[in-house]
């Protein structure tokens, strides 16, 4: 139970730094400068669209099984790995757009702009491993607010602290890690 959580909480959190959430959460803080409805947006937007990822993950996990499914998951996190060194662009055109109050535009722009996104497919990816769609969408969910609640509340000091090109590195690292870990275990 911990494992899963923890596991998934700090995939998302390290995967999130310097992603285009995180860049949609300081555009948000800077406009409205209300920190609250914003924090509060996050995390909706975040539990509604990680559960559904992680039971698209799950249901996928219960239909396919075995070595050729526990392999296609651990190549699906080497990829994964690949895709963490690709910088996001920043998507403020989501926030503009939205109509209606802080915490309504925060909930919309971040569940859109989250769709098919790393963390997304990565919540996925971990529903399948673990076969938990709760745990996996409560570490996930976790990790986003982890990630984003400082960018929320420091602002645009968050990601000047430690150099993007670090961070990424470090998210594909790990990725990779539980990619070889999956497709060792999958193969003895």
């Amino acid at each position: 139970m911990l494992e899963t959580i923890g596991i998934s909480t700090a995939i998302v959190a390290i995967a999130e730094i310097g992603d285009k959430t995180q860049l949609l959460a300081l555009v948000l803080a800077a406009r409205f400068r209300k920190p609250v409805p914003i924090i509060l947006g996050i995390l909706v937007a975040t539990l509604l669209n990680h559960a559904a990822a992680a039971a698209l993950g799950y249901l996928v996990a219960q239909w396919l099984s075995g070595t050729v499914f526990q392999s296609i998951v651990g190549v699906a996190f080497i990829a994964m790995a690949a895709w963490a060194l690709v910088p996001d662009k920043d998507d403020e055109g989501a926030a503009n757009r939205s109509m209606g109050g802080v915490f309504l535009t925060t909930l919309v722009a971040f569940f859109l702009v989250e769709i098919g996104d790393k963390t997304q497919i990565a919540t996925s990816l971990l529903a399948a491993r673990f076969n938990d769609i709760v745990l996996v969408a409560i570490g996930t969910t976790l990790g986003m607010m982890l990630a984003n609640v400082p960018a929320v509340l420091v602002g645009e000091a968050t990601v000047k602290v430690v150099p993007l090109r670090y961070v990424r590195m470090a998210a594909a690292a790990i990725f990779a890690i539980i990619g070889v870990w999956v497709l060792i275990a999958a193969l003895t």
